[in-house]
């Protein structure tokens, strides 16, 4: 029987330095191979997919109605990535720190990789799981408007590419 699920909990990202063999099929391995970042980013204001495309007005001559239809896709995404630091030194602890050492050079090109469904984000990548998978070049860093709470510092990402509806292979 189909339920409903609750969102909290079930999105899982993952961050690859390396396109996937084929960015409609990202394979298991592949991913896995990725760091997983679910546990990494704030889940207020995290925002990461389609929006509106944009539209052409272009009707004939002999139609006396305006007639839209739908151009170029257009991708948003902005998330704060929380920041780690060792408790000792208080320096950046880069092992802890490596979702934000990964996405804090502009102009890198990286591959995010989402599953939202009614799995948790802890369950493992597994074939068949349906994913969203966009190729993004990153800008700098920002300070998160948000000053309260654990230090983190927010990513916003340019959108190049997106796989919607894409299905994980085996491998």
């Amino acid at each position: 029987m189909a339920v409903k699920s609750l969102a909290d909990g079930r999105t899982k990202l993952a961050i690859l330095s390396t396109a996937p063999a084929d960015p409609s099929a990202p394979t298991v391995t592949e991913l896995t191979a990725g760091i997983d970042a679910s546990c990494r980013i704030a889940k207020t204001g995290y925002t990461l997919g389609p929006t509106a495309s944009e539209t052409i007005n272009d009707p004939e001559l002999c139609v006396d109605v305006n007639s839209t239809v739908y151009g170029a896709s257009n991708y948003e995404g902005t998330f704060a990535v929380f920041r780690y630091y060792d408790g000792a030194t208080g320096q950046v602890d880069v092992a802890g720190d490596e979702v934000y050492q990964a996405l804090k050079t502009k102009g890198t090109e990286v591959w995010l990789v989402e599953r939202e469904t009614a799995k948790k984000s802890e369950e493992e990548w597994e074939a068949g799981d349906e994913v969203s998978v966009y190729r993004v070049l990153l800008d700098n860093p920002q300070k998160s408007s948000d000053r309260t709470g654990y230090i983190k510092s927010t990513i916003v990402p340019a959108i190049q590419a997106g796989y919607l509806d894409a299905t994980v292979a085996a491998g």
